[in-house]
């Protein structure tokens, strides 16, 4: 086929199911597909598979080229290199929301398709996890050339004019075996079981008249048919999973369920990659009819992959390391029907225990504080990632004759090793009461749920080492107590938003000026970064230096306005300036762009100030701030705050100020607990969605003179 040659889409998607079917049969892999770049090479889509219907491979369906979760199909796209994934547990520790969608034991081999800089997608196959645990020279050729083949042939037709687009629905190539479709009538009617054939999709394309009538339906009526949809009472998912699991796995498996009213029936599934032949027997009903369960293991997996997915939400929302422990002995116990859970990092050299839930305080003391030299299966999870099963006593101590006794009146255990970007942070331990055997599929699933946790606990510890930092550095930047002011009674509060570890811009201030003066002010920076941090750290010494100075609280403003814009720090900043004389008993103040503050009179009454605005600080270097004298009779409260006491989600902002005005007035006569029912009024929850600065100040009756 000469460069440029017009394809037709047709000749083209024959060509690229052709090279996949090749490439399946050529490596003895159960299935394969292919999926490719949509227009703009931001999504990839199924486009083929061969052995194995595209409704297994929903998680391929369409997947965007940019999500961060780590997956084996865009690593090969965007890396451009082979993956390869030996197991299921490769699977899980390397890819675990991948092995938490495809929890089927398969190796995985998937190959860039590439011709030059441009990517067109990648071909993936699914083979046998009884095989070697690494490809060789000549399967790694027969992947490359495929691949090769299949981009050479994309390439021609985009160049042609003719660029293949994925389509809607991806196309299904069924796999041929030597076989017969339909065994000897005769053979099987002399048998007591119903036999019957089903193809990969589960339709039923051969069932004998023993089958039928252990079904209860005709011949007719169940051909072309899945079972689910001809038989109502086997429309239940863990029967369909069962099914899916047995043509991905290539693995026989079974299972026991009712026809009504009472008739009890044993399915047993043998598959190959070109579809399932299924045995029916009648039971007597001492095998209950349930949902399939793994091996007599102990496993339903469908219900733990329930309690997996709830997990895994959780974990997504989960902030800090407090909040994973809590969660994953809540939801990681009662599925796998452990009794005992710790959660262990390495620290200083050393083991410490983070979480713990059954396990005895003696064993969580021998654990803490271990050295990470230690030759112990809860050290190796540290150190070297390496997950561990123990069935029993006797098989640890096999395994480990002289580590220290871990038992605690439990009897089987699993280490599962936390690796979050290839570096291990910790290991979980699961402890049972009883001996306990580990099945390849259980392995799996705590293996992919060792790798959620461990991505989860390393969010959460970056989260808590930076809200540390920015709450520490924000407490820094604001004044650590309050001069003593003669005739002033002052309270403040300082609550940092509920969510997200940003440093905030709120910041308060109270200056002693002379024996009878002194200014109060408060402002907002906007932003929640360091910059803003920063800024706030400026604008606070900069008032501080123009009010010793001895300016007006209007010159106070300007300047400070002036000295911003100088900076350009290209963050706006709200400010209120009170000039308070105690002698006189009145306050000026100025405002640039701030919320107005309330004043509770000595009848209790609250008022909200009306002071003429001034701009937001670092906008024009020539503003002005007007300023208001205001009497502050004895007793008088005044009241400076910040967005945060005002601002809710889904409220109004002047309803808000009107509510707090009236709080106000009822509060109580001590400062701090007018501060409290404030607090309590914007924030009946706790949360507050922004950071919230109050400081209020009180005018203390002046003593009388003795008569």
């Amino acid at each position: 086929m000469a460069d440029g040659e017009g394809l037709e889409q047709g000749l083209v998607q024959d060509l690229l199911d052709q090279t996949l079917t090749e490439a399946v049969e050529t490596l003895g892999a159960s299935s394969g597909a292919i999926v490719l770049l949509e227009h703009g090479g931001e999504v990839l889509s199924l486009e083929v598979t061969a052995g194995i219907p595209p409704e297994f491979f929903s998680p391929l369906r369409h997947m965007r080229l940019a999500t961060a979760t780590p997956d084996p199909v865009l690593e090969a796209v965007r890396e451009r290199h082979l993956v390869w994934v030996s197991s299921s547990e490769d699977l899980a520790r390397r890819y675990p929301h991948v092995a938490l969608l495809l929890p089927y034991p398969r190796a995985h081999a998937i190959v860039p398709i590439a011709t030059g800089h441009t990517a067109w997608g990648a071909l993936a196959v699914l083979m046998s996890p009884e095989r070697s645990p690494e490809l060789s020279a000549c399967e790694r050729r027969t992947l490359t050339t495929a691949s090769g083949r299949i981009a050479t042939v994309l390439q021609q037709a985009a160049d042609a004019g003719a660029p293949l687009r994925p389509a809607y629905e991806p196309r299904y190539i069924p796999l041929t075996s030597s076989a017969s479709a339909n065994p000897p009538a005769a053979y099987l009617s002399r048998l007591p079981d119903g036999a019957c054939c089903l193809d990969p999709h589960g339709r039923i394309t051969f069932i004998d008249a023993t089958a039928a009538d252990l079904l209860g339906e005709s011949i007719p009526h169940l051909l072309g048919t899945r079972l689910r949809e001809a038989l109502p009472w086997l429309d239940n998912p863990a029967y369909e999973h069962r099914l899916q699991d047995s043509v991905i796995s290539q693995r026989p498996t079974s299972f026991t369920a009712v026809r009504p009213p009472d008739r009890h029936l044993l399915f047993q599934l043998y598959p190959d990659r070109t579809g399932l032949s299924v045995r029916i027997n009648a039971t007597d009903g001492s095998r209950p009819a349930k949902a399939p369960t793994d091996g007599g293991a102990g496993l339903d997996r469908l219900n733990t992959m329930r309690h997996l997915v709830r997990l895994a939400g959780a974990l997504a929302q989960a902030a800090t390391v407090r909040d994973i422990v809590e969660l994953v002995a809540d939801h990681l116990l009662v599925p796998f029907r452990a009794q005992g859970f710790l959660l262990l990092i390495p620290e200083a050299g050393r083991v410490h225990v983070i979480g713990h839930r059954g396990f005895a305080p003696e064993v969580v003391d021998s654990l803490d504080h271990t050295p990470l030299t230690a030759n112990t299966p809860s050290v190796l999870g540290l150190t070297a990632g390496v997950p561990s099963f123990f069935a029993s006593r006797e098989e640890f101590r096999a395994a480990y004759p002289v580590s220290p006794a871990i038992d605690g009146g439990l009897a089987a255990w699993a280490f599962l090793p936390l690796i979050a970007s290839k570096h291990p942070l910790g290991t979980c331990v699961l402890g049972y009461q009883q001996p306990h055997r580990f099945t390849s599929d259980e392995r799996t699933i705590l293996t992919t749920l060792g790798a959620l946790i461990a991505q989860a606990l390393d969010r959460a510890r970056r989260y808590d080492a930076e809200h540390q930092l920015a709450h520490g550095l924000q407490a820094r930047l604001l004044p650590y107590t309050l001069p003593e002011i003669p005739g002033l009674d002052v309270a403040a509060r300082y609550l940092p938003a509920s969510h997200g570890v940003d440093i905030g811009g709120d910041f308060y201030d109270l200056i002693r000026l002379t024996t009878t003066e002194a200014a109060a002010v408060i402002g907002d920076v906007q932003g929640h970064n360091v910059s803003a941090a920063g800024l706030m750290g400026q604008v606070r010494t900069a008032v501080h230096a123009y009010a010793v100075a001895g300016a007006t609280p209007g010159e106070i403003l300007a300047r400070t306005n002036r000295l911003l814009t100088d900076l350009d720090p290209d963050l706006l900043t709200s400010c209120l300036y009170a000039h308070l004389d105690l002698a006189h008993h009145n306050t000026q103040l100025a405002t640039a762009g701030h919320h107005p503050p309330f004043l509770r009179h000595p009848d209790l009454h609250t008022e909200i100030l009306d002071i003429p605005p001034g701009p937001l600080l670092g906008v024009d270097p020539s503003a002005s701030y007007p300023t208001t004298e205001v009497a502050l009779p004895p007793t008088t409260v005044l009241a400076l705050y910040t967005d945060g006491l005002i601002e809710t989600p889904g409220t109004d902002h002047d309803t808000n100020i009107t509510k707090l005005a009236t709080v106000l007035s009822h509060a109580g006569h001590t400062l701090d607990n007018i501060a409290d029912a404030l607090l309590d009024q914007a924030h009946p929850s706790g949360n507050q969605g922004d950071d919230t600065a109050l400081l209020l100040l009180r005018v203390r009756p002046t003593p009388r003179a003795p008569s």
